[in-house]
């Protein structure tokens, strides 16, 4: 009888050691090549790709790298997604800005007085002048003008050179007659076209709109002329240019000026006297008088005063009382 030993049946069932040791290395071979496989990154170039890490999704984008993280973390936000964010907040930041911009030209196109002032600034490139002086006449005074030439007022290529060096202008101020194109305004053409020394405005000449026309004549002058100062003066003032222009010169660093000889005076009530005011109840109680201002005959006002009258000329009613209503008492 054969017998077979306990050894011998088992080693039928048991792997050379050699083979296990090639199975397990052709396994994990295996597992290895389907692992790269399966987290491939595409090569084709525009086609996203998405993984999950921790709960927050990627989502990249070739070849601009686009990383979105869901998370709130700060710390997690990756240095083009920051890139991006700071772009994305200045151009909104812009937005904000062009609309404002927007919504300002829209108003000031509304308005044809502020329009035409805004084109003649932009239309031009102007130099800095130190002061404009606008010589208030009226149709009547050709005798005060020719006074006003003879003396203080340079003329022709002088007056150019006084432009040009010293940075002073000066001109005789006067609107247009009721009946536009008559008599009188021909007579100021004839005289503008042998001296050249007026400015025209958009006005209509009279006694009681004094105060328009010198509101006018700011808001004409700051349009034109880019100056320190803008000063109004009567055609029956001598002014000596050199004293006036050291007394500007020591406020030229000062923002709203306001200078001149300042008065004050009563507040006439009652009617049928010279000088009657017909707005006295908003003074105060009757015999109250004018607060301290500057006279009628010659003041002057710095650039930023200039240009708040030229925005707000429909809003400065108060500059009857505040500038010149005075004139009609000087």
């Amino acid at each position: 009888m054969f017998v077979k030993s306990r050894g011998e049946h088992a080693s039928k069932h048991v792997l050379p050691k050699n083979l296990a040791l090639l199975l397990c290395f052709a396994s994990f071979c295996a597992g290895m090549f389907f692992s790269n496989r399966t987290w491939m990154v595409p090569d084709a170039k525009g086609i996203p790709w998405t993984s999950r890490t921790g709960g927050k999704q990627f989502v990249d984008y070739d070849p601009n790298i686009v990383l979105k993280n869901e998370g709130n973390n700060s710390g997690d936000i990756s240095g083009s997604q920051h890139s991006i964010l700071t772009m994305d907040k200045a151009i909104s930041d812009l937005e904000i800005k062009l609309m404002a911009s927007r919504a300002e030209r829209e108003t000031i196109q509304k308005d044809p007085m502020i329009s035409e002032g805004v084109k003649n600034i932009e239309s031009t490139l102007k130099r800095k002048y130190f002061m404009v002086i606008g010589i208030n006449t009226a149709f009547s005074s050709h005798k005060r003008r020719d006074s006003v030439r003879a003396t203080w007022m340079p003329q022709a290529e002088k007056r150019k050179k006084l432009e040009e060096e010293t940075g002073i202008i000066i001109r005789f101020v006067i609107g247009h007659s009721s009946t536009s194109g008559g008599i009188l305004d021909k007579a100021i053409e004839a005289e503008e076209k042998v001296h050249g020394d007026f400015l025209r405005l958009q006005h209509v000449e009279g006694y009681l709109e004094l105060s328009a026309k010198t509101k006018t004549y700011f808001a004409t002058a700051v349009s034109l002329w880019d100056a320190e100062f803008y000063v109004k003066v009567d055609d029956d003032i001598h002014v000596n240019l050199a004293t006036l222009g050291v007394t500007l010169a020591r406020h030229s660093k000062k923002p709203r000026v306001y200078i001149g000889c300042m008065k004050s005076g009563p507040v006439l009530a009652r009617k049928g006297v010279k000088y009657h005011e017909p707005e006295y109840w908003k003074f105060g109680e009757v015999g109250n008088k004018y607060f301290r201002h500057a006279t009628g005959q010659l003041y002057a006002i710095s650039k930023d005063l200039a240009t708040y009258i030229f925005i707000n000329q429909k809003l400065v009613q108060l500059l009857n009382e505040a500038l010149v209503l005075v004139e009609c008492t000087a």
